[in-house]
This record gives structure tokens, C-alpha cells and sequence, in this order.
């Protein structure tokens, strides 16, 4: 008996044109999965493209829960630590890449607002001093509070200085120094020759002689040495609000609430040198960048930088809109400023391009209604700081200077 006619059917061979047709039909759905693989991986490689984190120029603005007078980062570590008008105390971890900032821990501690805060000169404590009269020293690690020195002064500290690592300054809102030894029980140095609050304290290269700026409008000199009073320079028409050396510590800046910016010569704190006024509603804080430039916060919530001798703004490093600056501080490697204002925010400026600036000594004549020059990505113009008030406007911003006297 013959073996029955077998057919064998290869890729493509059908019986019939029938059998092709409905061949043909079945197979052209397998293809179709394939093609939605394909799309499908497609998307998800877009798709992880658009979730993987960017990196900025800037960290991300950290939101406050209230607004921050301490401000201060490690003097190693891409650490950033505020003290709020809470009396709450926060450390930071602050990155570049989208959504990597945040937050290691708090204390509250405190009973009333934090004034100022600072790090240790090896970044493993940081002190604080409040409103409520007391000091607290940190372990930047665990945020456990090590000490208290809870009756510190007789009113509310206002400023901190640390001179070294045992000895720290603290200034109220009487006038009165204090110089503290932390190895040591009580102030080792009690002085009162302000009669307002201490705003801001500055220390020379030597540690001898500690620099005060108080509401009073003088300038004080402390040798903390030996202990002593040295002087007041005469009073300025308005509160000095910060101090710091300038000119490899041969020029010492004062800003002050009246806008002003008030020099005075090294060894000659009896009388200003030079003033150079801004337009700005006054200047609430200092921060050197060179030794000839420096950035000032104010009431306006502009951010500028300003070169000193010869007198002139270079331009806008940023802005808090509408709001108050409270501080300002340089990151350890120098490439951030942070500043705090009224609107919650810790914001961070790159002021990398500052420290290439070079300011002619020739004036040229501003134009009436000259524009603040934005000096990075995210700051704006004058133009921009009120029209975006985020509204348009047609106003001319005022000139930059008002006025200037160069010396040396």
C-alpha cells in the first residue's frame, strides 16, 4: 500500500489562493505586537529620559517654613544651616541635580526666633544664639544639643562671631559684648560702649581686635586680647546693619539702613574714609567675594554686587521679588551665594564670573534711567525686578550710583 501524498507547505506556499487569503489574515496580527513593543519601549526610554534628574547651574531654592536671620554653610561639606524667626534650627544637604536637595535635621530648641548661627572651624558643631537669651552649641552630625547656656546675656543676642575653636563673641540688643571661652564657665570679656543693638561683628586677620557694627551708627573696636575697649568711630546719620574687611584688611565696609556704604581706613575707625550710597532702601548685609567686591542684600530684595574703590555696582546677582534679604553667605568652595528672605526661601546665586570682574578706575557718565545689569541666568534687570513684579509697568528705573567719593 503506497504511503498517502504527503505535502509539506514552506513559508509563503499555500494550497489554495483561499488558504493564502485567510493565511495571510492570521499572520498579519502576530506582526502587530512586535510593532507595539517596539513603540512601547520606545516611550519608556523617553519616558525615564524625562524623570532622570538634570543637572543646574544652582541647587533648588529650599521653601522655609518661616523666614531665616541665620544663615550659614560647612566650612567642608555641601552643608547649608539656617535658623528661622521660630526659634527652629535646620540643616540642609544641598546638590546641583534636580530634586537631591534635603533635609538631615532640625532642633527647636530655641524658645523664640533665631538670630544667628555659625559652624565650628571643623564643621563638627554648629552654635546658635536666639532671642530668648541663649546659646546653643550642636553636634552637626546627630543635631543632639550638647550645650545650653541659657541665661547668655540680659536681653536678646542679636549677632555671633567664633574667633577660634574654643572662643566665640556674642553681641544683644543692648550693646554688650561678650567674649566666651566654651572650656569655661560665664563670659571671660563683659563690655557696653554701644547704646543700641549689635548688628554685625568682624574679626582682623590676627585675632586682636574685634570690629562691631550697632544700631547706634558707630563702629566699635574691641581688643580681645586684652580685654578691652579701644573705640567708637562718630555716629553715621543711620543704623550700621554689618561690617566687614575689605582691601586685604586695609578697608573696612559698614552697610547701613540708609543705603549707605561706609568705609573707613584700617587704623583710622575714628572717621569714615568714604561713603558710596546706593539705590537701595538700605543694605541689611555684607558678604566679601574678593577682596575688592562684595554683595549686598536689602530691603528691596535685590542681590548686588558692588566694587569697592573704585565705587561702583557692577550689577544684579539675584533677587528675592518683592521680599526683604535677611542674610547672605558664601558656600566653602565659593562658587554659591545663599540668601534668605521674607518669602521663605533659601536661595542660591552662582557668583563664580564675580571673581573675574575688573573695574576701570574711569567713570563713565550713567544715563538717566540705566538699567542694573543681571549678572547670572536667574537674576534680573531693574527693568525685569518691576516689570515682572511679574506686572508690566512703563517706569524708568533709577540710576544705579547716587553718589561717590573715590579715595584711597
Amino acid at each position: 500500500m503506497a504511503a498517502p501524498c504527503e505535502v509539506r507547505h514552506g513559508v509563503g506556499e499555500w494550497d489554495s489562493p483561499e488558504q493564502e487569503a485567510e493565511g495571510d489574515s492570521r499572520r498579519l496580527p502576530t506582526s502587530l505586537p512586535l510593532d507595539a513593543a517596539v513603540q512601547s519601549d520606545t516611550d519608556t526610554d523617553a519616558e525615564t529620559e524625562d524623570s532622570a534628574p538634570r543637572e543646574r547651574d544652582t541647587p533648588e531654592d529650599i521653601v522655609l517654613e518661616a523666614p531665616a536671620n541665620g544663615l550659614a554653610f560647612h566650612p567642608a561639606r555641601n552643608l547649608v544651616a539656617a535658623g528661622d524667626v521660630d526659634g527652629d534650627v535646620f540643616v540642609f544637604e544641598y546638590s546641583c541635580w534636580e530634586g537631591e536637595n534635603k533635609e538631615l535635621w532640625s532642633s527647636g530648641h530655641h524658645l523664640r526666633s533665631c538670630r544667628d548661627l555659625a559652624f565650628s572651624e571643623d564643621g563638627q558643631k554648629l552654635i546658635t544664639v536666639s532671642k530668648d537669651k541663649a546659646i546653643h552649641i550642636l553636634d552637626v552630625e546627630q543635631g543632639r544639643l550638647d550645650k545650653r547656656i541659657s541665661k547668655a546675656h540680659n536681653v536678646a543676642i542679636n549677632s555671633l562671631l567664633l574667633v577660634d575653636e574654643h572662643l566665640l563673641a556674642t553681641g544683644d540688643d543692648s550693646g554688650r559684648i561678650r567674649l566666651w571661652d566654651q572650656r569655661k564657665e560665664g563670659p571671660i570679656m563683659d563690655l557696653r560702649q554701644h547704646e543700641d543693638y549689635i548688628a554685625d561683628m568682624a574679626l582682623d586677620p590676627t585675632k586682636k581686635l574685634l570690629l562691631t557694627a550697632s544700631g547706634d551708627g558707630c563702629l566699635g573696636v574691641f581688643n580681645i586680647k586684652r580685654h578691652r575697649f579701644e573705640l567708637l568711630s562718630e555716629a553715621q546719620s543711620g543704623d550700621l546693619t554689618s561690617v566687614k574687611l575689605m582691601k586685604r584688611g586695609k578697608k573696612v565696609a559698614c552697610g547701613s539702613s540708609e543705603g549707605t556704604i561706609y568705609l573707613f581706613n584700617w587704623n583710622g575707625f575714628g572717621a569714615t574714609s568714604d561713603r558710596f550710597a546706593l539705590k537701595a532702601e538700605s543694605i541689611d548685609c555684607i558678604v566679601p567675594i574678593t577682596d575688592n567686591l562684595l554683595c549686598t542684600g536689602s530691603t528691596d530684595g535685590i542681590i548686588r554686587a558692588v566694587n569697592i574703590l573704585p565705587n561702583r555696582v557692577v550689577g544684579s546677582v539675584g533677587q528675592h521679588a518683592g521680599e526683604p534679604v535677611e542674610q547672605l553667605a558664601l558656600s566653602h568652595c565659593g562658587k554659591f551665594l545663599a540668601s534668605s528672605g521674607h518669602d521663605h526661601r533659601l536661595k542660591f546665586w552662582d557668583v563664580t564670573q564675580l571673581r573675574s570682574v575688573v573695574v576701570d578706575d574711569y567713570r563713565k557718565r550713567k544715563k538717566k534711567g540705566g538699567q542694573l545689569q543681571a549678572l547670572s541666568s536667574k537674576a534680573w534687570g531693574m527693568d525685569d525686578f518691576f516689570a515682572g513684579l511679574k506686572e508690566e509697568e512703563d517706569t524708568v528705573p533709577d540710576p544705579v550710583e547716587e553718589e561717590s567719593e573715590d579715595s584711597d
